[in-house]
């Protein structure tokens, strides 16, 4: 069966099926394990011999991916009523957050491939600065998508969601409205974010606006013929079903919890340099961080020890490796087998 990005289902008599974003940090880059040529996540359903929920994703990851598993959390739970079994019942989409050391290619499943996650997402990727994709083109179809509302109350309304979103502020929201939103880009630069920033963690809200506005293909209001020829290649690469939208909810989730648990630990070798720590930390929060600042919060935090050792830097003087202290260590084999308890 062919499927479609808006929902298409081969029909079966299942009514929960679960989902899981693995994520790994590979080179500095964050990237997420797929199948089906990178339009699925791994997936498949809940049968009556899983005796839970995550033993149910442990078995369709062993078995479309061999990609072994370590830290696992349930992420999310949703009714998607666009996709129905054969006796018509929604199905129900439940989705897990997994960290994981990536395995090489030729051990995977041949139908198994890591991607960068900003494939999905290339707007989310700061680390070189705003993308000029977000002030060229899905800023402008935005403010048009608001102003498409005909009561000047509702358009005001869409303007300030756009501006929490996307890190605008008020005055350059005042300055880009009906008669502007063509010339978004011009001098734009000089007041975008003089009383807003970008918040890192808010892409599942960036993800389910430009949903709601029509301008990605897995939405039900994409109309393509109403955008520019070249869109498909500046939104980001599109996936079946509601899958990207489960990555914008896993890279959420991850970013907002970075800030005050260490999961950093589940995506690095045991042992590495402070560079290399901040350099992974700085893949997933898709911004860069300050150096300085970044060591002071490590040493505050006690989350690292050195081992005594350096490493064999090819170029200049070798940097001394660090490793996760053993606190860290105990927690994450607790989370390896247990989903966090709630506080």
């Amino acid at each position: 069966m062919t499927l479609s990005y808006s929902h298409a289902h081969q029909q079966g008599s299942g009514t929960t099926e679960v989902v899981a974003v693995l994520v790994a940090i590979t080179d500095h880059t964050a990237r997420v394990l797929t199948v089906d040529q990178g339009k699925l996540l791994p997936n498949g359903p809940l049968m009556p011999l899983h005796r839970s929920l995550q033993s149910g994703v442990r078995q369709w990851v062993e078995e479309q991916t061999q990609q072994p598993l370590g830290y696992l959390e349930q992420l999310y739970t949703f009714v998607d009523t666009n996709r129905r079994n054969v006796d018509g019942h929604a199905l129900v989409y439940v989705s897990y957050l997994g960290l994981v050391q990536e395995t090489q290619t030729q051990q995977l499943q041949s139908k198994a491939v890591w991607r960068d996650w900003y494939d999905y997402f290339p707007w989310e990727n700061h680390l070189d600065g705003m993308p000029s994709i977000i002030m060229d083109f899905i800023v402008p179809a935005l403010l048009s998508w608001a102003n498409s509302m005909s009561d000047s109350v509702d358009q005001q309304r869409r303007r300030q969601r756009i501006g929490l979103c996307w890190g605008l502020s008020e005055r350059f929201l005042a300055d880009h409205g009906i008669e502007n939103t063509k010339a978004v880009n011009k001098n734009a630069g000089e007041h975008i974010h003089d009383s807003r920033e970008w918040v890192a963690e808010h892409v599942l809200l960036r993800y389910e606006m430009l949903y709601e506005a029509g301008l990605i293909p897995e939405s039900t209001y994409y109309q393509p013929q109403k955008l520019p020829k070249d869109w498909a290649q500046i939104i980001g690469t599109p996936m079946y079903y509601d899958h990207r939208r489960v990555i914008a909810t896993a890279i959420s989730r991850l970013r907002a919890k970075i800030e005050y648990r260490p999961l950093i630990f589940g995506l690095m070798p045991d042992a590495f340099t402070l560079l290399q720590l901040q350099q992974s930390v700085e893949a997933l929060s898709g911004v860069r961080l300050h150096k300085q600042n970044f060591r002071r919060l490590l040493d505050s935090q006690n989350l690292v020890t050195e081992t005594g050792e350096s490493s064999s830097a090819q170029r200049g003087r070798p940097a001394k490796l660090y490793r996760f202290c053993h606190d860290i260590e105990l927690q994450s084999l607790l989370m390896d087998s247990k989903l966090p308890k709630r506080k």
